[in-house]
C-alpha cells in the first residue's frame, strides 16, 4: 500500500462536501431532539393533570402529542440513517483511494440513499410541524383573551 500525499489531499477534498452535510445533519438531529424533549415535557405535565381527575382536553392533547412523537421519532431515525451513510461514504472514499478498490458505485448508491433518508426526515419534520400548527389553530380561540390592564401613573 503506497499512499501518496497528493492522493490523500485529493480524497480529503472529495470528502469535504459530505462532511459539511454531516454537520448539517447533526444540527438537524439537535433540533429534532429539542422538539422531542418539549413533547416529552408537555406529556409529563398532562399526565400529572390527569392524576388529579379525568380531563377530556388533556386526553385530546395527549393524542396529538403521541402523533407528534411518532413523527419526530421517524425523522430522527431517517436523519440518523442519513448521518450513518454519510460517514460510510467518507470512509469508502478513503478506502477506495488508498486500497485502489472500485467503490465508486457503492459510494454513489449510499449517497443517494442518504439523500432519500434526509428527504424523508425533512418530510416527517414538516408533517410534525403541520400537526402542531393545526392543533394550535384549533385551540387558538378556546381560551378567553386576558383583560387589558389599565395603566396607572404615579406622580
Amino acid at each position: 500500500m503506497n499512499i501518496q500525499t497528493n492522493d490523500i489531499g485529493h480524497v480529503i477534498q472529495l470528502s469535504i462536501a459530505p462532511v459539511f452535510l454531516l454537520t448539517g445533519v447533526a444540527t438537524k438531529l439537535t433540533v429534532l431532539m429539542n422538539r422531542l424533549g418539549r413533547i416529552i415535557d408537555r406529556t409529563r405535565v398532562l399526565k400529572e393533570q390527569l392524576r388529579k381527575g379525568p380531563n377530556v382536553e388533556c386526553h385530546e392533547e395527549l393524542d396529538v402529542l403521541y402523533v407528534r412523537w411518532q413523527l419526530i421519532n421517524y425523522a430522527l431515525t431517517a436523519s440518523t440513517l442519513c448521518g450513518f451513510l454519510i460517514c460510510v461514504v467518507i470512509a469508502c472514499l478513503f478506502l477506495g483511494d488508498t486500497a485502489n478498490l472500485p467503490l465508486d458505485r457503492y459510494i454513489a448508491g449510499m449517497f443517494v440513499i442518504a439523500m432519500i433518508a434526509l428527504i424523508a426526515s425533512f418530510t416527517f419534520l414538516l408533517r410534525e410541524v403541520f400537526v402542531s400548527f393545526r392543533y394550535m389553530r384549533m385551540h387558538l380561540h378556546d381560551t378567553p383573551a386576558p383583560e387589558p390592564q389599565q395603566m396607572t401613573t404615579t406622580h
